[in-house]
């Protein structure tokens, strides 16, 4: 899911479609340069490419497999950040100006960014905000959904991606698509506004070359699915599928997603309102849950995905969230996950400095967690799935697919 968190960090959470030496082989992929179309290439002649680029994940003691080093389960974790310069801007972080100087500067510089590269952002958040929506705060029980949702888990309350009340908050779901936008067009400068389809294209590409797939009438279940970007991306690459379940905790996203699949804006640049044409879909449900514990049926899902939302999580949360897509699996469902690649060398430069990092993590506080804590993860998946699958998709995010035994 991405947020607003990249108007604080824009360019140092970037990445380049090119590979920058990622450890997990690139699947081949090809953009067309010449139209907003994003082709996947064929190898061999089949839909799915038959790559050597895949690196299949087992359980110990082939653990190296996933990037978990051969003596230990767990990668050491980093070492805490000190000196005089780190504890002037941890003070600075910490401070008003962070959050009345610098983070509104950084979401004006976004803003414009977003403006120069074609996407309407003004434009289309002024479009949402006057919806008749529950957001319009006319007095209705549902004008703010957190004080009528249940408890919410302590790690989930805290300010996040830029925001005082995280992703509990009208602003963060109303700019949640916004942004995505933004971020792709800044890092496939190529494609303009069009930049985060190649982003997203890279990722079914990588998905596909590990043989994900969905069976004809499946459910597949999105976890983190915020306001159903995902959700309508997967709903519309698998038209056969007979349902697709979103689920995501904050209730703002929830409700701004379905009000966007009532009306199904047209883009503005197709004279639309919205920033990408969004089609209605019967087959799409949207539902407020808990990742870890979602209430839907065992074994009633072909797929889960998670995408783009481990990184904003403690590794623990998510280990339980890989379980709880386990449970949910039908016997031989897969499980697909994309996400940043912290042994890539981009990202391990940015976390190598430590003032840099802390800028980025001021925003994303379990991003040390996550970067710790994948060889953790990974390790989890290969012990609790069949067969488990991964690859590069972008320089500096991977793919990876995990099968639920079919005797499960």
């Amino acid at each position: 899911m991405v947020s607003i968190r990249a108007a604080v960090c824009l360019g140092l959470l970037g990445f380049s479609p090119a590979a920058q030496g990622s450890r997990f082989p690139l699947p081949q992929v090809v953009h067309n340069n010449a139209a907003p179309a994003f082709a996947r290439a064929s190898v061999g002649g089949g839909k799915c490419p038959a790559l050597p680029a895949r690196v299949v994940l087992r359980a110990s003691p082939t653990t190296e497999d996933l990037g978990v080093p051969a003596s230990s389960a767990v990668a050491p974790r980093a070492k805490p950040r000190t000196g005089l310069a780190q504890s002037l801007l941890d003070a600075a972080l910490a401070s008003p100006i962070w959050k009345y100087v610098m983070v509104p500067q950084a979401r004006a510089n976004i803003v414009k960014t977003a403006e120069a590269n074609g996407i309407q952002w003004n434009a289309a958040l002024s479009w949402i905000r006057e919806q008749d929506g529950p957001w319009k705060g006319d007095g209705r029980s549902d004008s703010n959904p957190r004080h009528s949702a249940d408890g919410y888990p302590d790690y989930y309350t805290h300010p996040f991606h830029a925001y005082e009340d995280g992703n509990l908050s009208w602003d963060a779901a109303f700019e949640q698509e916004l942004a995505g936008r933004a971020v792709g067009a800044r890092n496939f400068p190529a494609y303009g506004e069009a930049g985060e389809d190649a982003f997203r294209e890279s990722f079914d590409a990588a998905l596909d070359s590990l043989g994900a797939s969905v069976p004809r009438d499946g459910i597949v279940v999105d976890l983190g699915c915020g306001t159903g970007t995902s959700t309508r991306r997967i709903a519309a690459r698998f038209p056969h599928a007979k349902k697709i379940v979103g689920v995501d905790l904050s209730p703002y996203f929830i409700e701004v997603g379905k009000f966007l699949l009532k009306v199904a804006p047209k883009s503005i640049q197709e004279g639309g309102s919205w920033v990408t044409t969004i089609q209605a879909d019967d087959r799409i449900e949207l539902t407020v849950g808990d990742a870890t514990s979602t209430g839907l049926p065992d074994s009633s899902a072909d797929v889960v995905s998670v995408g783009l939302v481990i990184h904003e999580l403690p590794t623990a949360i998510s280990k339980s969230i890989c379980n709880e897509a386990k449970r949910l699996l039908k016997p031989g469902g897969q499980l697909w996950i994309y996400e940043m690649d912290f042994d890539s060398p981009a990202f391990a430069a940015q976390r190598s400095n430590p003032l840099l990092f802390s800028l980025i993590r001021s925003t994303e506080p379990y991003l040390d967690d996550y970067a710790d804590g994948v060889s953790e993860v990974r390790a989890h998946l290969a012990e609790t799935f069949a067969n488990t699958r991964i690859t590069a998709a972008t320089g500096r995010h991977y793919a990876l697919v995990a099968e639920k035994g079919k005797g499960e």
